[in-house]
């Protein structure tokens, strides 16, 4: 056994386990403990690892650098670092983190070379952190951004996997769909549309190359609505109603799912009845009262 303690001190340490500690050490690293967590028994390493090593994983929404300057000023006060991070190891020797990217760039920005960190010998549970929520996105776009980018990180290593074998870290099949409308456009106002996507659009039974190419179809679809929605909004912006909510308005009055709780029509019947009311509207004819009424029927 190397310099580092082990609990239960009398267990039997796993190859892989000892193997991952090993490469560790190799990376510049310091194993300081291994040991198994107490809930699922489940073996992990506490270590002190090279910062210039360490990077957030790849699928995860970006920086907040307001979070990141509180942190810094957290860490500085304390003296103290705190809260370790969790990572996992990468077959290039990169550790990646699921749930510590803005402590690991205030530890950057202070100068420090080395953090504190918990490594998971477990890969997928690198996927898995994020649909906790550990570190959860603020808003739909950086959720939606969030599980593209994971979705990708999926496709890249093994296309035999199906999106429904991984519903439960997606969340919602709509995130999939529209992080590929956020991708191309970062103003894209989805938020509105949640009301019908989440009744619609459901987790796909195919391999994700496949469902892939089913998604951008979905996407393409969405989008056409919004092009004819906006045109809508802008002409009751010019006439002066001047609701917060006005999209999300719009979008309600032509819902054909309103607030039925067992739905019998599917994603492209669905977007495509949107598309036909929303081009036989006359936004001249809509009132205030319209609007509110939309909005309270898709509600309750």
């Amino acid at each position: 056994m190397a310099g580092w303690s082990v609990y239960p001190p009398d267990d039997l340490v796993p190859d892989e386990v000892e193997l991952l500690a090993a490469q560790i050490e190799e990376d510049g690293g310091k194993v300081l403990s291994i040991y198994r967590e107490p809930y699922g028994n489940n073996w992990q390493l506490f270590a002190l690892l090279p910062l210039s090593k360490v990077q957030p994983t790849p699928f995860q929404r970006d920086l907040s650098l307001q979070h990141v300057d509180r942190l810094q000023e957290v860490i500085g006060e304390l003296n103290r670092f705190l809260d370790p991070i969790v990572v996992i190891r990468t077959p290039n020797g990169e550790y990646w983190t699921p749930n510590g990217n803005h402590r690991r760039e205030a530890m950057v920005r202070l100068g420090k070379s080395m953090i504190a960190a918990i490594v998971v010998p477990d890969f997928k549970v690198a996927y898995q952190i994020l649909a906790l929520n550990t570190e959860k996105a603020h808003n739909l776009k950086e959720k939606a951004l969030e599980v593209i980018r994971m979705y990708r990180g999926l496709l890249s290593e093994d296309g035999s996997i199906k999106e429904t074998d991984y519903a439960f870290h997606f969340e919602e099949a709509y995130l999939i769909t529209m992080g590929l409308i956020y991708e191309r456009r970062e103003r894209f106002s989805g938020s509105a549309y949640v009301p019908i996507l989440r009744k619609v659009d459901e987790f796909l039974e195919y391999p994700l190359p496949e469902a892939l190419k089913e998604r951008e179809k979905r996407a393409e679809l969405l989008e056409s609505v919004d092009a004819l929605v906006d045109p809508i909004v802008q002409s009751l912006r010019e006439r002066g109603f001047n609701h917060p909510f006005l999209k999300q308005a719009v979008v309600s009055k032509v819902n054909p799912i309103k607030r039925k709780r067992i739905v019998e029509i599917g994603y492209y019947e669905a977007l495509n009845r949107m598309k036909r009311t929303l081009e036989r509207l006359d936004p001249s004819t809509i009132t205030p009262e319209d609007l509110a009424a939309a909005m309270a029927e898709e509600a309750f």
